[in-house]
C-alpha cells in the first residue's frame, strides 16, 4: 500500500540527515576522498555564494540538510552528494491576465489585476509546491474569477478596495502552506462592452439634462416670486415706478443705442379711445 504524502509544515523544515544508510556513508567518504585528491581545484565546486536577498536549500542524498537554508554569503557543500536550490526572498509582482467574467447581474466584463508576494519560508516553497510563482499566478486568476462572479457590476466598478482585500485574504490563506505571503492585490482595470458603455453614457446624459431642467424651473419659480414682490412694492408708490422708468432710460442710453423706446401709459390712451 502506498503511503500518503503530507505537505511539509514550518516546524518540519529541519530534516534529520543523520540516518543516511550505509550507501550514503560510502558516497560521503568517496566525496571526501575526491575533494582531497583534487584540492584546491575541488573548491571551485565545493564553495558556493548566495546573495543577500537569496537563500540556498541543500539536499544531501535527497534529504534537506540539517540547519535550514544557507546564506547569505559563503558556504560549503559536499561534491556529488549535495545539490542546491536557490530561492529569491524579494517581493515579486505579476499581472493577472484579463479575465472574461460574468457578474452576478449577468453582465460580461474583462478585469485584470496585479499581485505582490514574497517567500517567507524557502524550504516550504521548494518542498511543498512545484514552481511556486507559476502556481500563485494560476491561483490568482481563478480567485479573481470566483470573487467577481459573486458581485454585481455596480459593485465591481465602485467597490474595488474591498474586492482587492478579499482576494488578498483568500490568496494568503491558500499560499501559506507553500511558504508564500501575498502582500497586496490591486484590481487594475475593468473593461465594459462598447454597447454597455454607450447605454451608460446615454443614461448619465439624460440624468444631467433632467437635473438641469429642474434647476432652471426652480430658478424661474424664485424669479417670479421676486418679481411679484417687486411689483407689489412699486404699486404702493407711483413715484417709485417713475423713478424706475428713469433709471431704465439711463441704462439704455449709456449703451450708445440709436433707438430708445418710451413706454406710453395705458391710462392716457384709454381717454382718447373713449372720445
Amino acid at each position: 500500500m502506498a503511503s500518503e504524502i503530507t505537505p511539509m509544515k514550518r516546524e518540519d523544515n529541519v530534516e534529520r540527515d543523520g540516518d543516511i544508510g550505509t550507501c550514503g556513508y560510502l558516497l560521503w567518504g568517496l566525496s571526501s576522498f575526491i575533494l582531497v585528491i583534487f584540492f584546491p581545484f575541488s573548491l571551485c565546486y565545493a564553495i558556493r555564494v548566495v546573495q543577500e536577498y537569496e537563500r540556498a536549500i541543500l539536499f544531501r542524498l535527497g534529504r534537506v540538510v540539517q540547519g535550514g537554508p544557507k546564506g547569505p554569503g559563503l558556504f560549503f557543500i559536499w561534491p556529488f552528494i549535495d545539490t542546491m536550490e536557490k530561492v529569491d526572498l524579494r517581493t515579486v509582482s505579476f499581472d493577472v491576465p484579463p479575465q472574461e467574467i460574468l457578474t452576478k447581474d449577468s453582465v460580461t466584463v474583462a478585469v485584470d489585476a496585479v499581485v505582490y508576494f514574497r517567500i517567507f519560508d524557502p524550504v516550504m516553497s521548494i518542498c511543498n509546491v512545484h514552481n511556486a510563482q507559476r502556481s500563485t499566478q494560476l491561483l490568482a486568476a481563478t480567485t479573481l474569477r470566483n470573487v467577481l462572479g459573486t458581485r454585481a457590476m455596480s459593485e465591481v466598478l465602485s467597490d474595488r478596495e474591498n474586492i482587492s482585500q478579499e482576494m488578498q485574504r483568500i490568496l494568503d490563506e491558500s499560499t501559506d502552506p507553500w511558504g508564500m505571503k501575498v502582500e497586496r492585490v490591486e484590481v487594475k482595470d475593468v473593461k465594459l462592452p462598447v454597447q454597455l458603455q454607450r447605454a451608460m453614457a446615454a443614461e448619465a446624459e439624460a440624468g444631467r439634462e433632467a437635473r438641469a431642467k429642474v434647476i432652471a424651473a426652480e430658478g424661474e419659480q424664485k424669479a417670479s416670486r421676486a418679481l411679484k414682490e417687486a411689483a407689489d412694492v412699486l404699486s404702493e408708490s407711483p413715484a417709485a415706478l417713475q423713478l424706475r422708468y428713469l433709471q431704465t432710460l439711463q441704462t439704455v442710453s449709456s449703451e450708445k443705442n440709436s433707438t430708445i423706446i418710451f413706454p406710453l401709459p395705458i391710462d392716457i390712451l384709454s381717454s382718447f379711445l373713449k372720445k
